[in-house]
């Protein structure tokens, strides 16, 4: 496909439109660097999805353990209830968002109700098995901060929680800009309630960025290299003032088979079942070669 990027032979790479793909990469290089910026999705995309046989945790799913038996039942009710419909390839949008909205909503008061203390954060990551992107996602990390590459993190997840796995990486560095849902603290450090906007899988666009001026202050930057695992990822770029060149990255860790068309359809690149930055950290490093 592109002799420069080898880690596009891979076998957990598909692509619909090579010749177009082809066509992306080589922008992309040509416009160079200072015209690049980054837009990511966290959980499932920049973290793992699978460690061991099971999933992974996420930013959500890491708070787990300090809850009680009672209200980990009911997350996992809610998980067993709302996965299923949104990732259902054959239900439209219209329909999964006011079902997201009440996923998460219902999600965040069962964590308030915990009582979660903001000390316990850093501890809960340590002890979980939250991770980056096996090999080299600190590269990915590295990379775009070398190079003055912005690189945005739009999730649904919660931000307090992921911002710490970043930062237990040591890759939470200055050109990195976090959107997500972050809790609110009373002041003896106790969780009172999740701040506005809430961002759930399907409203990750410019609605709930209005006021930000993030992507205004970088109007000069306008090829993109956007990564997510969802269909609700794909308007992760709608707040950008102007895109003259995107490439789309789609992660499918899971239904592969049944939702295999509709990522070939929506992303440029479909990495199927892929727990690496592999593809991405190599079209980065064709991109960046003088």
């Amino acid at each position: 496909l592109c002799p420069q990027v080898p880690e596009l032979e891979k076998a957990t790479v598909r692509i619909r439109q090579p010749e177009r793909v082809r066509g992306i990469i080589r922008t992309l290089r040509e416009q160079g660097v200072a015209k690049l910026q980054v837009i990511s999705d966290f959980d499932m995309t920049l973290s793992r999805f699978g460690c061991n046989g099971r999933r992974c945790p996420t930013s959500h799913s890491d708070v787990d353990s300090v809850l009680f038996p009672s209200a980990m039942l009911q997350l996992k009710d809610l998980l067993h209830y709302y996965y299923p419909i949104e990732i259902d390839p054959n239900r439209t949008l219209e329909e999964k968002r006011p079902l997201m909205v009440e996923w998460w909503t219902r999600a965040h008061e069962l964590l308030v109700q915990q009582k979660i203390r903001k000390g316990d954060i850093a501890q809960l990551v340590r002890e979980s098995e939250a991770m980056l992107r096996y090999r080299h996602g600190d590269e990915f990390f590295d990379q775009l901060h070398k190079n003055n590459i912005p690189l945005f993190i739009f999730s649904a997840g919660i931000g307090d929680v992921l911002e710490e796995i970043i930062r237990q990486a040591d890759v939470f560095h200055s050109n990195v800009k976090v959107v997500s849902n972050y809790m609110d603290f009373n002041d003896d450090g106790v969780l009172m309630h999740f701040k506005e906007p809430l961002i759930h899988t399907y409203n990750k666009n410019n609605t709930v960025l209005q006021g930000t001026q993030y992507f205004q202050q970088l109007s000069s930057r306008t090829s993109i290299i956007l990564l997510g695992d969802s269909m609700g990822d794909l308007t992760m770029a709608d707040g950008i003032p102007k895109v003259e060149n995107i490439l789309k990255i789609g992660f499918l860790n899971d239904k592969v088979e049944e939702r295999r068309g509709k990522y070939l359809e929506a992303y440029d690149i479909v990495l199927e079942s892929d727990e690496t930055l592999d593809v991405v950290n190599g079209i980065l490093r064709y991109i960046l070669t003088e």
